[in-house]
């Protein structure tokens, strides 16, 4: 994901993937972007959350 994105978005976005995936709203031919985009999504708020958590351990210090 070669753009910045708020945590909130990213949020948002795997979401409304994963609504379309349990609602069958996705074709298999867009299954595959579609996994690709949430990989990259969580990758985001993983990063997101452990930068948070590592400036919360560094207060508690």
């Amino acid at each position: 994901m070669a753009k910045k994105i708020s945590f909130d978005k990213a949020y948002e976005e795997l979401q409304n993937i994963l609504h379309e995936l349990q609602n069958e709203e996705t074709n298999i031919d867009k299954l595959s972007d579609k996994l690709k985009t949430a990989k990259e999504l969580v990758a985001v708020c993983k990063s997101k959350l452990r930068s948070i958590e590592e400036e919360i351990d560094s207060i508690n210090e």
